[in-house]
C-alpha cells in the first residue's frame, strides 16, 4: 500500500493522527528532502528508513518504489509541506500504482491553498488554482491576465524574491482589484495583507517579504 501522506504547513502540530499512525507503522517513508522531513520525523519520535523522492530523481524512484509496493511493502510518500503532487513531485508515483493496479491512498491534512484562500476573505464559491507563477515575465503577465479574466477567485504560489515583480505587473493589469498576500502561514510570523496590487508594492519595497507566499486575486 502507498500511502500519500500531508504533513504540516509550518506548524508541526497540524500533523492529524491518522497520518503519525501511518508514519509509524509503514516500511519506508519517501520525502522530498529527507533533511527537511527528518525534522518533523524526529519531533515526533519516528524512526523509518527514510529515501528522497524530489523532482530530479521522480522517474527513477517511482520505478523502485512501485516494485518495492509489488512486494507487499508499505510505502508513505511526504514533501516538505502539504499534500504530495500538489505543486511538488508526487504525480508520476501515483499514475504508476493506478497503471499497475497497485493499492494506493490519500492521507488528507494541511493545505496552504484552503488555509490562504478562507483567510483572504475573498468568495470561496469558485476558485481556480494556478500553481507557481510563471518566472519569466511574459508568461507571468499572460497569466495575470488571465486571472483578470476570470469570474472565480484566482490562487498562485509566489517566491518573495519575484513578489514585487508580480505585483508592479499587477498595477497595469489587475488595476483596483483586492488582492491578498498569505506569507508564511500556521508559522509564528503568519501574515494576511489585503489591498490594490499598488498598495501591497508600496508595503513589500520597504518590507521585504520572506517565506512561503500564497497570492489570492479576488474574481470579477
Amino acid at each position: 500500500m502507498l500511502y500519500v501522506v500531508a504533513t504540516p504547513i509550518g506548524n508541526l502540530s497540524d500533523i492529524t493522527l491518522r497520518a503519525l499512525e501511518i508514519l509509524k507503522d509503514v516500511d519506508l517513508i519517501a520525502a522530498e528532502d529527507t533533511r527537511h522531513s527528518g525534522i518533523l520525523l524526529k519531533h515526533y519520535q519516528i524512526n523509518k528508513p527514510l529515501i528522497s523522492y524530489h523532482e530530479h530523481n521522480e522517474a527513477m524512484r517511482a520505478a523502485q518504489l512501485v516494485e518495492r509496493l509489488a512486494a507487499n511493502e508499505k510505502i508513505a510518500l511526504i514533501t516538505d509541506a502539504g499534500t504530495p503532487a500538489l505543486s511538488d513531485p508526487g504525480a508520476r508515483l501515483i499514475r504508476e500504482c493506478i497503471k499497475r493496479g497497485l493499492d494506493f491512498t490519500i492521507i488528507p491534512g494541511p493545505s496552504s491553498i484552503l488555509t490562504a484562500l478562507v483567510g483572504s476573505g475573498h468568495s470561496c464559491e469558485k476558485f481556480s488554482f494556478g500553481g507557481f507563477l510563471p518566472i519569466k515575465s511574459g508568461q507571468r503577465e499572460r497569466e495575470l491576465r488571465a486571472a483578470a479574466a476570470r469570474e472565480e477567485t484566482s490562487i498562485y504560489f509566489e517566491s518573495p524574491y519575484r513578489l514585487t515583480k508580480t505585483l508592479k505587473a499587477a498595477i497595469h493589469i489587475l488595476q483596483d482589484r483586492q488582492l491578498c498576500v498569505a506569507r508564511e502561514l500556521t508559522k509564528k510570523f503568519e501574515e494576511f495583507r489585503r489591498g490594490t496590487a499598488e498598495e501591497l508594492l508600496g508595503h513589500y519595497e520597504k518590507h521585504p517579504p520572506k517565506g512561503e507566499i500564497v497570492l489570492i486575486i479576488s474574481a470579477l
